[in-house]
């Protein structure tokens, strides 16, 4: 197995020939250890390998805009267009669910098409859950006014 910088198991182990660096009179004697730059393996860039470094080109068009946050009033469209989009749905529902259904409800006894006694029911429950978080809401504004 090689490794790319070279480590002693790339290396032979037995007697070996002296190596030239290609310069006259530089030879590596059997046994001194080699220069870095005749070691297998070896990757650094020669001096005309080395290229210098150039800066990033400058961004134009609409790269160079800053990206706008969204606003109080772009939050509000995005709200008022999901809530027609559920109001649609709704009367859609409520269209296709027009069968007459009676509910008995603490004595009180009536007749109402389906969709229009789930829908009551459904925000029976959302007042409900709103009652509810509400009072914790205002138990921990308490409690945090405290300390």
């Amino acid at each position: 197995m090689t490794h790319a910088r070279g480590g002693a198991a790339d290396r032979p182990t037995g007697p070996t020939e002296p190596t030239s660096t290609g310069l006259p009179g530089n030879t590596v004697p059997e046994g001194a250890l080699e220069p870095a730059e005749l070691r297998a393996g070896d990757v650094r860039p020669g001096p005309e390998e080395v290229a210098p470094v150039q800066p990033a080109p400058a961004r134009t068009g609409s790269a160079t805009k800053k990206r706008s946050r969204p606003t109080r009033i772009s939050g509000t469209w995005v709200a008022v267009i999901a809530g027609l989009v559920v109001l649609v749905v709704l009367l859609v529902f409520i269209l296709q669910n027009l069968d007459p259904a009676t509910v008995h409800f603490f004595g009180a006894e009536g007749s109402l098409p389906l969709a229009i006694a789930m829908l009551f029911s459904a925000i029976g429950g959302a007042v409900l859950v709103a009652l509810i978080g509400g009072a914790r809401i205002l138990q921990l504004r308490k409690q945090a006014r405290r300390r």
